[in-house]
């Protein structure tokens, strides 16, 4: 079977291919686009089935990055993912960012626990505990530096840090901890072997926090003035 994996939950645009039976990657692309991940997820998931030798009908499993992440490239690979499911009547599944930080931080230091960590912005972190066999050991969480920090200076050498909001714990530390990468999201590679062996249900997007909300104050005043 050919599993295609999605990621557009950060700044990257990524698609992979991976044949489940051998488990190789046949092929994949990481692009560093930032932001239009709706312009050019489509072109990407073309060029990685060509370079594959594959076509879209080839494929017999779906995984996608479910976030936490970017609303706007969350809701993007997510649609993407379940409308490809359903026009192909194959499975779909969805991986958190946070479970795929931790697989690739398990890697690089194998038989340490996890503190996946993401810069969330606002003085916030999106964090996830993850045990030495890559099981979750907490809920994924929005929270702050200052209500993780305490717990961390008991346990110190014990965690490997993986995501953007790595740098920001190990400043903060007076032990600094290892960190296997900064990066927002995960390898494609990731998400790829992780929805390998998942079951689950069709993917939904994981929002830890409110959508951000502004009220256009010119077009309010605008409308009572006219009124």
């Amino acid at each position: 079977m050919k599993l295609l994996a999605l990621d557009t939950a950060a700044n990257f645009c990524s698609v992979a291919v991976l044949d489940v039976e051998t488990a190789s990657v046949l092929s994949e692309s990481s692009q560093d686009i930032g932001k239009g991940h709706a312009e050019r997820l489509m072109a990407a998931i073309e060029q990685v089935l060509s370079d594959a030798m594959l076509s879209i009908t080839d494929i017999g499993k779906i995984a996608v990055s479910i976030g936490p992440g970017s609303f706007t490239g969350v809701r993007v690979g997510v649609s993407t993912a379940r409308g490809f499911a359903l026009a192909l009547g194959c499975e779909a599944v969805g991986i958190s960012t946070l479970q795929a930080l931790a697989y690739d931080a398990q890697k690089s230091f194998p038989g340490r626990q996890v503190l996946s960590i993401i810069d969330a912005r606002r003085d916030e972190l999106y964090a996830q505990f993850f045990g030495k066999d890559g099981s979750a050991a907490s809920d994924p969480m929005v929270t702050s530096l200052q209500a993780l920090l305490p717990r961390l200076e008991d346990i110190a050498g014990e965690y490997v840090l993986s995501g953007s909001g790595a740098a920001l714990i190990n400043e903060s530390l007076c032990q600094p901890l290892d960190i296997a990468t900064t990066a927002a999201t995960a390898s494609i590679e990731a998400f790829a072997r992780l929805g390998a062996v998942l079951v689950g249900e069709a993917p939904r997007p994981l929002y830890l926090r409110g959508l951000d909300v502004k009220p256009q104050q010119g077009f309010v005043l605008k409308r009572k003035a006219e009124e």
